[in-house]
């Protein structure tokens, strides 16, 4: 291991990371509070300006991927699809597979500039954690509780209000709901033999409701629909920590239009537009078990090959990441090196005792962030849920 490698695994670097990440998420959820004001005088200014300090949230985790990490992400798509990326909006079919896969859809979006605006369908506990959910709430995130019939109101109003966004956006979903594990798979598999569906060999079967009221709430909104698939080369298992430990991972995303089952995958264009999407919400869920269907197809067919049947083309980094985390972690270390210098030369022990007490309870926080995205601390939502269905 080359020294540079070796100070990335230190403990002490996640530590300073995640101290620039939270400080600096702190105070961006403080002016974010205090734009509140512009809502009832300006709401798209409000909605501009939330824009761009959620960027500077979300991009200190892309950052980790593209600049610590030097994680490859190579896309496959098609030329005429790709001058279109981040110039409409979208809404954004992923794969849920891998503890980094929401890493990977933040890159996607950094990559055609429409990060900071990006949308998502989340449980509503987010919403009450600081930095990410709070960030999300002025976003104007979509959050349910995952009860259809209490959840449907809502989140059509929230879909609704986003007819009027200023800014492009993509809407990013993970329509299983919930992230892949065998338990899950096998699960769902049984719900799907008794409901007559047809199995899937690398996906769960997908939640239709929320994706069915998304595309009736956004259709004269979004353009398009972009099927997502990510996978990892070489049988990786990328993880958070891997990232913060600076291992490379080598990612590949297929962007893709809907296969009708009788036309080869080899002949598909790239990109759903919108009005192919039914609009009955019976049709709009056969349209999307069938999509799940070919998803699994792409799937067996990367597994074989170890690529997609599309152009690959590596979209440019750009440096905004790098350069926001530069501006955080230089307005934000001094001080703190400062104090600890401080506190050395005091050489008062109830002093330096409380440094130790906060340095205990950081190191418990990071391993708490990064315990979030592990899969085997996943939600129970797909084990439950889909055995209180079987009943």
């Amino acid at each position: 291991m080359d020294i540079v490698g070796f100070l990335k695994s230190q403990f002490i670097c996640h530590l300073l990371i995640c101290y620039i990440f939270i400080v600096s998420g702190l105070i961006i959820n403080f002016i974010q509070l205090f734009t509140l004001i512009l809502w009832p005088i300006n709401k798209q200014l409000f909605r501009r300006i939330n824009c761009r300090l959620a960027y500077c949230i979300s991009s200190q985790m892309v950052m980790l991927l593209e600049w610590r990490s030097g994680t490859d992400c190579t896309l496959y798509t098609d030329p005429e699809s790709y001058n279109k990326y981040g110039k409409e909006n979208a809404i954004v079919i992923l794969n849920h597979n891998f503890e980094i896969d929401f890493l990977c859809g933040w890159n996607f979006c950094e990559r055609f500039g429409v990060l900071g605006s990006s949308k998502v369908l989340a449980k509503k506990e987010l919403s009450y954690m600081p930095i990410i959910g709070w960030m999300w709430y002025f976003l104007e995130i979509v959050f349910c509780k995952r009860k259809w019939e209490e959840d449907r109101k809502t989140v059509m109003q929230k879909l609704l209000n986003l007819r009027d966004y200023p800014e492009n956006f993509w809407f990013l979903i993970h329509c299983e709901g919930t992230r892949f594990t065998e338990q899950k798979h096998q699960i769902s598999m049984q719900v799907a033999e008794a409901k007559g569906l047809p199995k899937l060999k690398y996906h769960l079967l997908p939640r239709t409701k929320g994706f069915a009221v998304t595309v009736q709430c956004l259709r004269n909104v979004v353009s398009a629909v972009y099927d997502s698939t990510l996978n990892f080369r070489n049988n990786e298992n990328p993880t958070l920590l891997g990232v913060l430990n600076g291992k490379k991972y080598h990612a590949d995303l297929y962007v893709r239009q809907v296969i009708h089952i009788l036309i080869p995958f080899w002949r598909t264009e790239m990109r759903i537009p919108l009005e192919e999407v039914p609009e009955d919400e019976q049709e709009c869920s056969n349209w999307l078990h069938k999509l799940y269907q070919e998803k699994d197809a792409f799937q067996e067919e990367y597994y074989r090959t170890g690529t997609y049947p599309a152009v690959p083309v590596v979209p440019p980094r750009r440096p905004w990441t790098l350069l926001n985390w530069l501006f955080w972690a230089l307005l934000l270390l001094y001080p703190l090196f400062k104090l600890l210098i401080n506190m050395i030369n005091s050489g008062s022990s109830l002093t330096l005792a409380s440094f130790a007490f906060v340095i205990v309870m950081a190191s418990v926080g990071v391993r708490w962030m990064i315990g979030v995205t592990e899969i085997n601390k996943g939600s129970t939502y797909g084990n439950n849920d889909n055995k209180q269905k079987q009943q």
